[in-house]
């Protein structure tokens, strides 16, 4: 199983241009809101048509503008779950899990009951869209993408209509699901939580340009690039400069000793993991001393929000702590901070 895309599309004020390989394996596609990922399934699916490029699904050429080759959506055997699942609202849900199979009456009948069943569905026959719950309606939709056994299932945003305390349960009931599917799964999200739990290779799309392809954990722990950096949830990036063994961030107003540091790099960051509480300060080791702004109480931590103290006119910086080991803390109006220099995130 193997899917080529390089696609290019111009709107008014919009360009998409985005390129990906991928191998049987989960891809997701994180960007924010506007940034064409949406648009990048529909290139895939057919609905859309791009302006020039190629896409190819195990060996399968689906478009090339150059040969002037364009399938039509019904025949690229592609399942696209949509945002608001796309189920027909007069149709019980037998009838929507079975509503592209081309089979004869009993092998449908066969083929719908044991989709029911795998989907955890029963009771459920009957009953229509507006009669079900939202995490139902979702079984429903993936049991009906699956039930022709396409090449490439397109999941876009699969739980962005689901309230947030479902979310979770869900993610993990579509996890298992899936295991019953054997081809490529493509999703789009602009939650790096979810890109994370479901997928082991991602691209980063950025206002209509793929600007990073890779294994999803390396790109969370080393994202290379500022946009990168905001989308996998890093809260501290500054601009700097360079000089030999040091880094000057300038946003915060402070310098940082780093051995081998490579060229090009324009941008800093530091996630929460990367920072640690320093009761020893010693201002040869990357600590600095903070003024607290703020402190955000969370579920099971504290977001400490502070500021470099030589120039409280710095930017605000963020750091998580358990709250145990806050609360433990005798003297919480003081606060050092160390930067793991292993930790530290250099974005160009």
């Amino acid at each position: 199983m193997s899917l080529k895309v390089s696609v290019k599309k111009r709107f008014k004020g919009f360009s998409l241009d985005v390129s990906f390989e991928t191998n049987n394996e989960y891809l997701g596609i994180l960007g924010a809101s506007g940034s064409g990922k949406s648009m990048t399934l529909k290139c895939i699916a057919g609905i859309e048509t791009p302006d020039e490029g190629y896409i190819e699904l195990n060996g399968r050429v689906l478009f090339d503008s150059k040969k002037k080759i364009n399938l039509r959506p019904q025949d690229r055997n592609i399942g696209y779950l949509f945002q608001n699942y796309a189920l027909f609202p007069n149709m019980n849900v037998e009838e929507n899990i079975g509503a592209g199979l081309r089979l004869p009456s009993a092998e449908k009948k066969k083929k719908v009951s044991e989709l029911v069943k795998s989907f955890h569905l029963q009771g459920l026959e009957s009953k229509y869209p507006g009669q079900i719950s939202g995490g139902q309606q979702q079984r429903v939709a993936l049991a009906r993408c699956i039930a022709y056994k396409p090449d490439v299932l397109l999941l876009d945003e699969p739980f962005s209509a689901l309230d947030s305390h479902l979310k979770s349960q869900l993610q993990a009931e579509v996890l298992e699901l899936l295991r019953l599917y054997e081809g490529e799964v493509l999703m789009v999200t602009h939650s790096m939580e979810e890109a994370y739990k479901f997928c082991k290779n991602l691209v980063i799309i950025e206002s209509g340009n793929s600007a990073l392809f890779g294994e999803t954990k390396e790109i969370f722990r080393k994202p290379g690039l500022v946009s990168a950096a905001r989308l996998t949830g890093c809260k501290n990036i500054s601009g700097c400069t360079v000089s030999e063994d040091r880094i000057y961030a300038n946003d915060w107003d402070f310098e940082i000793k780093l051995d081998n540091i490579p060229s090009g790099i324009s941008s800093v960051g530091i996630n929460s993991e990367g920072l640690e509480i320093w009761d020893d300060p010693d201002k040869n080791l990357n600590v600095m001393e903070c003024n607290i702004v703020d402190i955000i109480e969370n579920i099971n931590d504290y977001t400490v929000i502070f500021q470099n103290k030589n120039n409280i006119n710095t930017s605000n910086m963020y750091f998580d702590v358990k709250k145990e080991e806050w609360n433990n803390r005798k003297n919480k109006q003081e606060l050092f901070l160390k930067i793991d220099s292993d930790s530290l995130l250099l974005l160009k």
